[in-house]
């Protein structure tokens, strides 16, 4: 018995519209099904950059127990970048550092230190620098027009306020509020070396 061509189209289309009803759900749907049963479910945002991609956390007993990409989210719709997938490694492993590390000058290795004492030593350590290095004033050669018409170049002080000592570059995971909260207390203490992270 022969098939005709026209058969064999309508087999074949059977086939691939029946077929995906017929089959068993895959192994990764399956896994996935048994992680997330029974849990709850949260939305957020990732936290690595300012894109804003929604995720979706599913919890257990308190436990991040699954993160996928938030299908509804009118920015991501679902899809995550490589770091927004691998979120769930912020919670569930075992070599993320806890506590501030600090090396000592000379040192050669690390060790655990107080967030007390970290922020203390860094705040006392910018003011140190800021007080050491910061002008009032900076010349500067200008041309300045003479009574007779012609320009000629003089140097003049100039009112600055600022330290060329400290540089600050800014995250990308800030939104607009903290950006320019940030903006202000760098200009404050005189900073004029201020990048941002998504530039570089």
């Amino acid at each position: 018995m022969g098939v005709s061509r026209r058969d064999f189209l309508k087999i074949s289309g059977s086939t691939l519209l029946l077929g995906p009803l017929a089959a068993p759900a895959s192994a990764d749907a399956q896994e996935r099904e048994s992680k997330t049963k029974g849990a709850k479910e949260t939305r957020t945002i990732c936290p690595y950059c300012s894109v804003g991609c929604g995720i979706v956390v599913h919890t257990k007993d308190g436990k991040v127990v699954n993160t996928e990409g938030d299908p509804d989210h009118p920015i991501n719709e679902g899809t995550l970048c490589p770091k927004g997938a691998s979120i769930v490694q912020m919670v569930k492993n075992d070599t993320r550092v806890l506590k501030p590390m600090y090396r000592a000058p000379g040192a050669d290795s690390f060790k655990e230190v107080e967030w007390d004492w970290a922020l203390d030593t860094i705040a006392k350590k910018v003011k140190e620098t800021r007080d050491r290095t910061f002008k009032l004033t900076s010349k500067s050669k200008v041309k300045e027009k003479q009574p007779d018409g012609t320009d000629k170049e003089v140097e003049k002080d100039f009112t600055v306020n600022r330290t060329d000592a400290i540089a600050h570059v800014g995250s990308a995971a800030l939104d607009n509020e903290e950006c320019y909260l940030l903006q202000k207390m760098l200009r404050s203490w005189g900073l004029v070396y201020i990048e941002h992270q998504a530039r570089i």
